[in-house]
């Protein structure tokens, strides 16, 4: 396990050219040896699971949170084979969740084409959603670790608290900032926070020392969660990949919208309560007009560089590697990037 340095250097969240992929690069054989697993433990002989299966899977993505969990791995010099099978799992995990997200949301488009749901079905997803969830359970005990298994048991039972959230709080305009905080953390950065916390168990940290870990993947989940809030009032979704807007026409109240609501015009205000209440015929024009002028965006962003900055002070602290960069350019890119 590698010791932590104690110099700490100012934070820089300035974007480089290309991010996506370069921060990538020191786990790329990693990745395409996690895929090689992703592949070999979808298969099952059951032939609607393994076209609703492969289709999810196949559609890519930016593969963040199993990234992360390797990044770190490697940063903690831990090259041992549990972490692609871990990698797998927690990728499987996530998939699970945006096949049941897309089925509740009623969604039709991610990752730039159809979703599963609008595909297969609502019941073909669902129970493909089960099926990876039970065999990501499966793969976690093959590894025989119990603070493995209580970190991924733990994190899919908040995750799912965290959807409940969310339902709670759709078509609500009383939603304040610290009820959907919680959704974010639970709902998205806990994932993100599992995953940086196995790379720690795994490179036999204790738990004082797992700590700053679980801290970092949580700063970056939700980071990146607030972009994404973002994004779906600036993004083009050729680029995001799902329709600029969905989170207001499903009625779900996401930070710009809850800064609009306190600190909006009496007019805009009432145009925002209107429309979470009764998204059915959403004033897209009209909101995105006033998120623009507000300093919503602005406020959401702010927030989420804000979380990306304490998660670099974490990784700051690495002793020098192209890991450590990778993991100070995975800062810069959760708050700078487009998609």
């Amino acid at each position: 396990m590698t010791a932590y340095t104690d110099s700490v250097e100012a934070p820089d969240l300035a974007p480089a050219k290309g991010q996506a992929v370069t921060l990538l690069a020191p786990v790329a054989d990693d990745m395409r040896a996690m895929d090689a697993v992703i592949r070999t433990r979808l298969r099952s002989d059951v032939v609607l699971v393994n076209q609703v299966a492969e289709y999810i899977i196949g559609a890519g993505g930016k593969r963040l949170r199993p990234a992360l969990l390797l990044l770190i791995a490697g940063a903690l010099d831990h090259r041992g084979p549990h972490r692609l099978a871990l990698a797998a799992v927690v990728e499987f995990i996530h998939t699970a969740t945006l096949l049941h997200d897309d089925v509740v949301d009623e969604s039709d488009l991610r990752r730039g084409r159809q979703t599963a749901n609008a595909l297969f079905g609502n019941a073909a997803s669902v129970l493909v959603g089960d099926f990876l969830y039970s065999r990501s359970f499966q793969m976690m005990v093959d590894v025989g670790s119990l603070p493995v298994m209580r970190t991924l048991a733990d994190a899919t039972n908040v995750i799912a608290e965290g959807e409940v959230l969310q339902l709670l709080n759709i078509h609500d305009p009383d939603v304040d900032e610290e009820r959907y905080m919680q959704v974010i953390r639970f709902k998205t950065a806990k994932l993100f926070e599992a995953s940086a916390r196995l790379a720690a168990i795994l490179a036999g940290c204790t738990e004082d020392e797992q700590e700053p870990w679980a801290e970092f993947g949580r700063r970056i989940g939700t980071a990146f969660q607030l972009v994404d809030d973002v994004l779906d009032y600036s993004g083009v979704t050729s680029e995001i990949g799902k329709n600029v807007g969905d989170d207001l026409r499903e009625g779900k109240p996401t930070l710009p919208l809850i800064y609009l609501l306190k600190r909006g015009s009496v007019a805009q205000r009432n145009l925002v309560r209107d429309t979470v209440i009764d998204s059915s015929h959403a004033d897209l024009a009209g909101i995105q007009a006033a998120i623009d002028t507000s300093g919503a965006l602005d406020y959401t962003r702010a927030l989420a560089e804000r979380e990306a900055a304490a998660a670099r002070a974490v990784a700051e602290r690495l002793p020098e590697s192209p890991y450590k960069r990778s993991l100070l350019e995975l800062c810069s890119f959760a708050i700078h990037r487009e998609f």
